[in-house]
């Protein structure tokens, strides 16, 4: 009965925190997202129900990045209060070891693994195809008309406009100059009114423009005139009302299909990254199998037509040997006028087959990367998963070390850790994706040199170690410091004197 208490009372002070904390951590993803395309999503005039299905999608991309970060400090957290509170040492003095009370975490968290792997391979493929076709509708969309004050805009198609002034209350535009630019001949129309007002028409393909109380000025083109003979004659046309009605193609939000990112790798399950990468692979292993019968046959096919060359000519005795494309045999047959032209055709064929192989070798190079993006998106998944017990082996025993609860010190140090994965993590999938070394060598590499990292820090934890005590480093530094006095000065250490009474 005092086992389930104390499980009950070990995943109840953790679930808190996790829950708290990956919000946070989720939080702080879409800032960053939002930090990072804020030139793209403002002035798009995009509806409140866009923007939210928008951070939704992404929302659910950087779960499983939260989750590993989420139980990180959530463990650190946890088991800092309770070495803050002396609730370890209470439950350590009842002979209840870390470990026992670690165990129904360690279930848990599998638990939150399995659930995340789930997660990457069925919802996560497709929120990331949802929010990259939503973000690529967005960028299509061209920005909300507004004209400002004192400066030409140009996001009118056809248009350049300025105006002096603008009535935020009737919309009411105050000396315009417009140039027209749909005839794409440069500044040759240029109109100028003294006020008018923009609206859209009722259907919304359409923006009206009317204009009062102006002129317009237009060039007249002249033909067969030298550039030293022209004199740009004009037109001036006078008016007190003209509309113009433009077409607002392009403004609106168009959403595209669904299946536009479907042969991107981020948006495949593990189902479908599989069969692909045996796809890739064959059509890899055909090419250099056809590549390497093409060789062997222009191979034979010169060695037969060499030894053709030597029958016609009467040389058979040295039939046999020509067939075995002895090169030695070849080259003392001719002449020493044929050698120089023998070997200045041999080196241009030479570096012919040299580009020609060069040319092969970045081919499949190409084809190698592509295949390893595909590996590098199936390990993905496994591996972001993984963490979440990477990370959790970490946190649980360093809190308990620490004792520090609350969020700032398990705060700093969990970004320390999680800078430390992540940049262990993206240095080996830049070099898998480069082919430098294996696949499981650089997408497993953060996880097999931070897990013994957690296992050494939880049989420090078990012993109660005193490494994160930083008196201990300071008596550390105080022996050292007087050793080398020692044996430098060659006097006594600084040593308290002993009590004379």
């Amino acid at each position: 009965m005092a086992v389930k208490k104390l499980d009950r009372f070990v995943l109840k002070s953790f679930i808190g925190p996790v829950i708290f904390t990956f919000f946070i951590v989720l939080i702080i993803l879409i800032l960053q997202f939002l930090w990072m395309y804020v030139d793209e999503l403002a002035g798009k005039g995009l509806d409140f129900k866009i923007l939210a299905e928008l951070l939704y999608h992404f929302a659910l991309t950087f779960v499983p990045m939260a989750l590993p970060l989420a139980i990180l400090l959530a463990s650190l957290m946890t088991f800092g209060n309770m070495g803050e509170y002396s609730e370890l040492t209470a439950l350590k003095s009842s002979g209840i070891p870390l470990q026992r009370i670690m165990r129904p975490l360690i279930v848990f968290i599998c638990f939150i693994a399995i659930v995340s792997f789930v997660f990457s391979n069925n919802v996560l493929p497709y929120s990331t195809a949802k929010a990259r076709t939503l973000l690529y509708d967005i960028r299509r969309k061209k920005p909300d008309i507004n004209i400002q004050e004192g400066t030409f805009y140009n996001g009118v198609p056809g248009f350049s406009i300025k105006i002096t002034s603008k009535d935020p209350v009737t919309n009411r535009l105050d000396k315009l100059i417009i140039y027209d630019h749909r005839n794409r001949s440069g500044n040759t129309s240029v109109i100028i009114a003294d006020s008018g007002y923009m609206k859209t028409s009722s259907d919304g393909t359409g923006l009206i423009m009317d204009i009062y109380n102006g002129y317009a000025l237009n060039e007249i083109p002249e033909k067969n005139v030298m550039p030293d003979d022209r004199r740009y004659p004009s037109r001036t046309d006078y008016f007190k009302k003209q509309t113009f009605v433009i077409s607002l193609t392009g403004f609106d939000l168009e959403r595209s299909e669904e299946g536009l990112f479907k042969s991107n790798v981020a948006t495949k399950n593990i189902s479908q990254l599989t069969h692909d990468i045996d796809s890739l692979n064959k059509k890899y292993t055909d090419r250099i199998n056809n590549q390497f019968n093409d060789f062997s046959k222009n191979k034979i096919y010169y060695n037969k037509v060499l030894a053709q060359r030597y029958v016609i000519e009467g040389n058979t005795d040295t039939f046999k040997k020509v067939t075995e494309f002895n090169v030695k045999v070849l080259f003392d047959s001719i002449s020493l006028i044929e050698r120089g032209t023998v070997l200045a055709t041999a080196i241009e064929n030479i570096e012919d087959a040299s580009s020609v192989l060069s040319l092969k070798n970045e081919s499949l190079h190409y084809d190698v990367k592509n295949i390893k993006r595909y590996e590098v998106e199936w390990n993905k998944k496994l591996t972001m998963s993984f963490a979440c017990l990477v990370f959790f082996f970490i946190g649980a025993p360093l809190g308990a070390i620490i004792r520090k609860g609350g969020l700032g010190t398990p705060a700093v140090i969990s970004i320390f850790f999680f800078v430390i994965y992540y940049v262990i993590s993206l240095s080996g999938q830049k070099m898998v994706e480069e082919d430098v070394v294996g696949t499981f060598a650089g997408m497993w590499a953060a996880s097999y040199i931070l897990l013994p990292i957690g296992i050494f820090l939880t049989y420090k934890a078990t012993t109660d170690s005193v490494i994160m005590n930083i008196d201990t480093y300071l008596v550390f530094i105080k022996k050292i410091k007087d050793y080398l006095y020692r044996i430098i000065i060659g006097g006594p250490t600084h040593q308290s004197a002993p009590d004379q009474n």
